[in-house]
């Protein structure tokens, strides 16, 4: 392919994968199958690899997180970000109303858009191609975060008309994401967020792209800067339509009312329902829906006239603090929760609250007895707010986290750097119950027939104090537990046999070994082959394997160095759980065989084997296992109900396998 050929294909490849990325992330309809969209993806990167003078600040690639930033620069707004007057009662918008038809002469049309709970943005287009985001900042001079920006797949890189504009918007982060993030928080012991709000804020601002990208950002466009009549709208829900046809992605819960009357209908809707929504909004933004009556209206020193925002009343309420309960997660972080009255707040009734951690307590001195404000953050974890001093009595008892562990007694520490005290005893019986739980799990050691209510009985019964004591397991034991029945326990013993023969990774990851998750579980095993060699591997040992970084090796290293460990584990290994790998080590590649050297794609619905199942075989036998058909793709194990990847497939004359022929294949006939 010449240069001229080169060029134009990256150039269809990139309007493909944003014509195709906007209908999947922000319309919800996809136009092609997932499999299309990466084989283009792969084909852009590797041009791009190749030619790296192509590519381009648009460029699809370019989200997910370049080089790290030194800074923010500021930006200076063409049109300054005025922000907008509050209304809190329907005699606030009455007032508003009255206002705006004196100005005005007349009575007029507004539109209503929910007020997304984010961060308010400026994106800045030349020639329909994005060149620059920032904050809104003081109103006047923003701090320029495009590179962040760049990683919300709601925003176009790419518009679908070549014209310059600057819009403004509203980024957020989704409940989901903002519950996983917290999730993610708690587990590596740091402080989470306080809302969705704070979280989206926190992630636009950091100097890694890669953080942004990881956080799953998301965005809804509400206006043009200065108005849309410079583009030849006549009003501001024309100009919204407009933006829709652009590519940008507006909210569409707006609504055109006739009166102030339908304002309140509309506003009290929202007050009932915004609870199901996919994201937060903390109140109405109310428009003059006319561009010229804006302009009449005029604006003051801080405001527009023609714009107000109804603020919805605080989900926020008193009860008492009757207690502070302590429990203690699978890592052993020790987390403090507010034991309340029984009180309703944002649709439900709530007797239990995040404290969060011991700096928490003291820094809103918090204590045993008081009256406190409680919220949901975000409509969705309990908080309390802070404690009303006015109303103690003397009888409050001020609280602080003990020196030693609620379930063990063994001495709690504070990782440096960490906010969180952990309990760093493996023998410790709440961490042992949901390390077990852990251990047991499909993607661990896969161990049907142990759940949650299992685990409590064994540990009532005095039956299992570490994961060791599974292999330890009889059916006399077993057939005295509450609904455990001959078939139960059969079923249950099987399972706990089968599971010794795991390969190391499985075993690995179900140690539970803190930032050692399902897949540095697998690099460790595929550079290692057993566990012994793991185990005598200092951290500069570690740190030589690409994937590996300094938490992960830190965490190894100080886990192998417990002697309570070390004996768990010297009692695994007598019971004949396996410690080698079985899978294809880094060294140690199969060269010859069905899969060797092969890409393998499986699709449809496998009956024999689940997917795991099938994936770990085929790469134990030196195959590689893909998500997607392309050209490169070998070999295609088709179950039932098999779409787009098997046609995918039969269009570029590729190899394809029932699951029938892969059991065969793989000698298990």
């Amino acid at each position: 392919m010449d240069r001229m050929e080169l060029e134009k294909r990256v150039e269809e490849l990139n309007q493909l994968l944003h014509e195709y990325g906007h209908a999947y992330y922000s319309l919800d309809k996809p136009l092609v199958p997932d499999a299309v969209y990466d084989q283009l993806m792969q084909e852009l990167l590797a041009i791009e690899a190749e030619n790296p003078d192509l590519i381009y600040p648009d460029s699809p690639s370019q989200r997910v997180g370049g080089e790290i930033l030194t800074g923010f620069g500021k930006v200076v707004h063409e049109f300054p970000m005025l922000s907008l007057s509050n209304a809190f009662s329907e005699v606030d918008l009455r007032e508003f109303d009255k206002r705006v038809q004196a100005a005005t002469g007349h009575q007029v049309t507004y539109i209503c858009e929910l007020k997304i709970d984010g961060l308010a943005i400026s994106l800045k287009y030349v020639d329909g191609r994005f060149v620059q985001g920032s904050t809104r900042g003081d109103g006047t001079v923003g701090e320029d975060i495009t590179a962040n920006l760049k990683t919300i797949r709601t925003i176009p890189l790419r518009l679908n008309e070549p014209v310059s504009i600057e819009v403004r918007g509203e980024a957020y982060m989704p409940k989901k994401s903002f519950v996983h993030l917290n999730a993610t928080r708690d587990e590596a012991g740091e402080e989470p967020f306080a809302n969705p709000r704070n979280a989206a804020a926190g992630s636009l601002r950091q100097l890694d792209p890669k953080i942004a990208a990881s956080r799953n950002l998301a965005i809804f466009v509400y206006g043009i800067g200065g108005d849309g009549s410079a583009y030849g709208q006549d009003s501001h829900s024309d100009s919204l339509d407009a933006l829709d046809t652009l590519g940008f992605e507006t909210n569409h819960e707006r609504k055109r009312c006739a009166s102030i009357d339908e304002v309140i209908d509309y506003i009290g809707k929202w007050v009932e329902n915004r609870s199901n929504l996919e994201y937060e909004i903390d109140g109405i933004v109310v428009k003059v829906d006319n561009f010229e009556d804006q302009e009449q209206l005029g604006f003051t020193a801080r405001n527009p006239r023609w714009a107000t925002a109804f603020k919805f009343p605080a989900e926020e309420v008193m009860t008492k603090l009757l207690d502070i309960e302590l429990s203690v997660g699978r890592t052993g972080v020790v987390t403090p929760t507010a034991i309340l009255e029984p009180v309703r707040v944002a649709g439900s009734t709530v007797g239990r609250a995040s404290l969060h951690n011991e700096d928490l307590i003291i820094e809103k001195d918090v204590r045993i007895g008081d009256t406190v404000v409680i919220r949901k953050a975000g409509d969705i974890i309990p908080e309390v707010v802070a404690p009303l001093i006015e109303q103690r009595t003397g009888d409050e008892q001020p609280f602080h986290m003990p020196d030693n562990c609620p379930e063990c007694d063994s001495e709690l520490i504070r990782i440096e750097g960490e906010v969180a005290l952990r309990c760093v005893n493996p023998q410790c019986p709440a961490q042992m119950k949901e390390a077990i739980i852990h251990f047991v799990s499909r993607n661990a050691m896969n161990i049907e027939g142990i759940g949650e209510r299992v685990v409590d009985q064994l540990y009532r019964a005095d039956l299992v104090h570490d994961v060791s004591d599974l292999y330890t397991l009889t059916r006399e034991q077993l057939i005295e537990l509450e609904r455990m029945g001959e078939k139960s326990v059969s079923n249950l013993l099987t399972a706990i046999e089968a599971s010794k023969a795991n390969s190391l990774e499985k075993l690995l990851f179900g140690l539970g070994i803190r930032h050692v998750g399902e897949k540095a579980a697998t690099i460790l095993s595929e550079e290692f082959g057993t566990l012994s060699a793991l185990m005598e591997a200092d951290v500069e040992r570690l740190l030589t394997i690409h994937e590996i970084g300094d938490k992960v090796a830190d965490s190894i290293t100080t886990y192998f160095s417990n002697e309570d460990v070390m004996e768990v584990l010297q009692k695994l290994e007598s019971y004949g759980v396996n410690m080698t790998y079985k899978g294809r080590s880094r060294q140690d590649v199969p060269t010859d065989g069905p899969f060797a050297g092969k890409t393998v794609v499986l699709t449809g619905k496998l009956s024999i084997l689940t997917r795991n199942e099938a994936k770990e075989k085929i790469e134990a036998l030196g195959g590689k296992v893909s998500g997607s058909v392309s050209k490169k793709t070998d070999l295609v194990i088709a179950g039932e109900d098999a779409g787009s990847k098997l046609a995918k497939a039969e269009e570029l004359e590729i190899t394809v396998w029932s699951e029938e022929m892969l059991i065969g294949a793989l000698g298990e006939e």
